[in-house]
């Protein structure tokens, strides 16, 4: 998949192949545009001066849809609400450190939150303001153990770059706790995946070892001699991280297993599966939820939650394209990769993902230390603003904010900001498509086995004729499921898919798609012929679309023999 995505991406960036004459073609075009790019400019220095006049009642959603994680600073019920209405689609819990009483509460405030997604809600049942829960599990891990005479918790010890300290796997160096010079590792078979010249990394990358000698004699109970390359303060219970190292690890710990199916309870969403390794894990992580909700009592016919892959390891890189097959989206979880990858390599490989991702139509998330600096400061950094922009024009369906919103001082101020970045590199992109070079073109949904299927198509056609006519919003009628919608999102037009949906869950398990905006209920009981009408007047209403302007709607129908599409064009009165 990422050789795939690298051409892909390669054939994108062709504008950059040289004319005939000599000059490059991108440099040629921009010299033939020089006066948009002069309006483009006066535009954006003008910006925060004068403000365009918005039109009253009119609102355009956002595309790239923002996960939020929640925590203490952010689960009350009045900055839930607040969260809502700047731009939270989905929440995330992070089970590494909440609590069955924290995740009481913040599903139950999620659920009495409304917000600016367009309320048009006509009977009880209906919504168009559609909040999703994401579980992240806390992953299979090697962590290091207790410390000696650490009673409180926050005690610590200083390696010493030089020192040669051994890792042990002995349960009688757990009892005892870690010292200077040795250290508990709770992974029996460390000495079997590392040999001389491997890297250990500890408590996130801050402390690097390099093995010098494995000693894996019984007498050892194999021991891991090393080198310290850094000095620096090591905690009890940190992080382990092997870069390179073939673990066999299980897909899911003791621990996830019982989250998984107490979130199952809560109906959750998404289960953001850590530290996968294979697809062989995704396979697992699935057939252990369908056992979860047979013993739930839930049915056949309840939809599990969604698997979205964390991708944070090398070897979780190496078997990409499997993993991405078996998996419903992906999460770039850059803060593990970083550790287990050089860093300067994280942005190349977030690019190779989401183009991956792209090509055959799943979401995907990028994650970590988007805007970290708002845990502490109201405003992002110039990077920070670089960085969810940069996510935007590499077709990312979601961005993410952790600690930001989970323990920081400005948690609305976050996602407000977020969501105004979002808008400006979407509307940059509609603007001066031929300075993103990552404009989506010919890649999207091209490596997907569906795309020849009639719902496919019927897709593809309303995504060209929506660009063509240069539609406001698309409007999916989606009575029967998610398929069309989601085929819809993948041949990713710049304008909202207005889906109408039968139910919440489909509805939530839609909102990761970028661009997707699903109502529910609205067009319960009503005749096939009457829909388009009173989508529209629905999409009216939310203030997306606006006298006179156009809009496709896209359907599916069934009549004795056959499937069929529909697809009309049509304004709107």
């Amino acid at each position: 998949m990422f050789r795939q995505a690298s051409k892909l991406l390669a054939s994108r960036t062709g504008s950059l192949a040289m004319a005939r004459n000599g000059q490059p073609q991108l440099v040629k075009s921009m010299l033939l545009s020089t006066s948009s790019s002069a309006t483009s400019l006066q535009k954006i220095g003008n910006s925060f001066d004068t403000p365009e006049p918005a039109i009253v009642g009119s609102w355009k959603p956002q595309l790239t849809k923002i996960v939020a994680t929640i925590g203490p600073t952010s689960e009350q019920l009045p900055v839930m609400k607040d969260l809502v209405r700047c731009g939270l689609r989905v929440m995330r819990l992070n089970f590494s450190h909440a609590t069955v009483e924290e995740v009481e509460l913040r599903v139950g405030n999620l659920k009495q939150c409304t917000g600016r997604h367009g309320n048009i809600i006509t009977s009880e049942g209906d919504d168009s303001n559609v909040r999703a829960v994401l579980l992240d599990t806390r992953g299979p891990e090697i962590r290091m153990g207790k410390l000696q005479n650490d009673f409180s918790g926050h005690e610590t010890i200083t390696l010493k770059a030089g020192d040669e300290v051994t890792l042990r796997t002995s349960e009688d160096y757990a009892d005892s706790g870690s010292t200077e010079t040795d250290i508990f590792i709770d992974y029996p078979k460390l000495h079997k995946v590392l040999s001389p010249g491997s890297k250990v990394l500890l408590d996130d990358g801050a402390i690097i070892l390099t093995v010098k000698e494995v000693e894996s004699g019984k007498e050892f109970h194999g021991s891991v001699v090393c080198t310290i390359d850094n000095t620096g303060d090591l905690r009890s219970r940190a992080g382990v991280n092997l870069p390179g190292a073939e673990t066999d690890l299980p897909a899911m710990s003791a621990k996830d297993k019982v989250d998984i199916k107490y979130g199952m309870t809560k109906d959750v969403d998404y289960v953001a599966a850590s530290f996968v390794q294979s697809g062989e894990h995704v396979r697992q992580i699935k057939a252990y939820m369908k056992e979860c909700a047979e013993e739930l009592g839930l049915g056949d016919s309840y939809p599990l939650p969604l698997v979205i892959s964390k991708i944070e390891s090398q070897t979780a890189l190496k078997n990409f394209d499997e993993i991405l097959e078996e998996s419903d989206g992906i999460m770039v979880a850059r803060g593990d990769l970083g550790v287990e990858i050089p860093i300067h390599q994280v942005t190349n490989a977030q690019k190779e993902m989401v183009a991956a991702c792209n090509a055959v139509g799943k979401p995907v998330i990028v994650a970590t230390q988007m805007l970290e600096s708002m845990a502490k400061n109201p405003r992002p950094t110039r990077a920070e603003v670089a960085d969810v922009t940069n996510a935007v024009y590499d077709g990312a369906d979601a961005v993410m904010t952790s600690g930001e919103t989970a323990k920081g001082k400005y948690p609305v101020e976050t996602i407000k900001t977020m969501n105004e970045i979002i808008a400006s590199a979407e509307q940059f992109v509609v603007d001066r498509p031929e300075l993103v070079s990552s404009s989506y073109g010919g890649r999207v949904f091209a490596n997907n086995p569906e795309s020849g299927c009639i719902e496919a198509s019927i897709a593809k056609a309303t995504v060209a004729a929506a660009q063509k006519r240069d539609a406001s919003a698309i409007i999916v009628l989606a009575q029967k499921g998610g398929n069309l919608p989601r085929f819809v999102a993948a041949y990713r037009p710049d304008v909202p898919i207005i889906t109408f949906v039968p139910s919440s869950k489909v509805a939530r398990q839609l909102i990761l798609h970028r661009g997707i905006h699903p109502v529910v209920g609205a067009l319960s009981g009503v005749s096939y012929h009457k829909r388009p009408a009173l989508a529209i007047k629905y999409a009216k209403d939310m203030g997306i679309v606006s006298s006179g302007d156009d809009v496709v709607i896209v359907g599916m129908e069934s009549d004795e023999d056959e499937d069929f599409g529909t697809m009309k064009v049509t304004s709107v009165p």
